[in-house]
């Protein structure tokens, strides 16, 4: 039964790599366009990694939390 479980688990978990896959290729083109350097862009890059913070925290900012 746990097997079950856990793949069902992995099924679930390969739909929000998906998510996150195509937001980090979009946040990479977007972060890498709009930069005027090499190291701007790098550091595009790096953001465009940990996109889904910057998400929340403009989000929950929106919010008033």
């Amino acid at each position: 039964m746990k097997r079950e479980n856990s793949k069902y688990d992995m099924r679930s978990c390969s739909l929000a790599g998906a998510v996150y896959g195509l937001g980090f290729i979009g946040a990479a083109v977007y972060y890498i366009s709009q930069a005027t350097g090499f190291w701007m862009g790098v550091i595009g890059f790096l953001k465009a990694i940990v996109w889904p913070a910057f998400l929340v925290y403009e989000l929950l900012g929106f919010l008033g939390m």
